[in-house]
């Protein structure tokens, strides 16, 4: 395997991809990072919002101060999950940021990377949750055009535990 795209929040199910990774028989030469800011939020409003309001609320956010945090966000992310793929061992890591819908994202960039397996974080939720925030990781895995693997928030513990976040950075119960 050569490419395999990660795709990473605060999220607790997602700290499970570490040990999910780690257990993988062969490692892959490249490895990218992907982080998609939800500008919007999380909300049934999310999924009514087409192209070209989200590019009016791309514009209109550009140089505040929540876009600052969301980019400030996105980068403490992104350096833990490197920093812990590095300490295992890995050299190549890509890390990518980009802002909009998770799912459109993260199979945008696993299309235009040539990625050959999609690992995200999965969290067990209560059905109120499920249909106000949807389910990212199972809606990339009917999607996608290769195979996902989805790492279970019970499958964090060894080596890479919960409690290595970085200071400030506080991973949620759900995606």
């Amino acid at each position: 395997m050569k490419k395999v795209l990660i795709a990473v929040d605060e999220t607790k199910g997602s700290k499970s991809v570490l040990s999910v990774f780690d257990n993988m028989v062969k490692p892959p030469d490249e490895v990218i990072l992907l982080h998609v800011e939800q500008l919007e939020g999380k909300s049934l409003m999310t999924a009514m919002l087409g192209d070209a309001e989200l590019s009016t609320l791309k514009e209109a956010l550009k140089g505040t101060e929540h876009k600052e945090a969301l980019d400030r966000k996105a980068d403490e992310i992104l350096a833990f999950y490197k920093k812990e793929l590095e300490h295992g061992g890995l050299i190549s890591i890509k890390t990518i940021v980009r802002e909009g819908n998770p799912v459109d994202e993260i199979l945008r960039v696993a299309e235009e990377e040539g990625v050959e397996l999609i690992i995200t974080g999965g969290n067990e939720k209560k059905t109120l949750d499920r249909l106000i925030t949807g389910r990212v990781s199972r809606t990339v895995e009917r999607s996608a055009k290769v195979p996902v693997l989805i790492a279970k928030n019970k499958a964090v513990r060894g080596k890479r535990g919960v409690g290595k976040t970085p200071a400030g950075l506080k991973l949620r119960e759900s995606y």
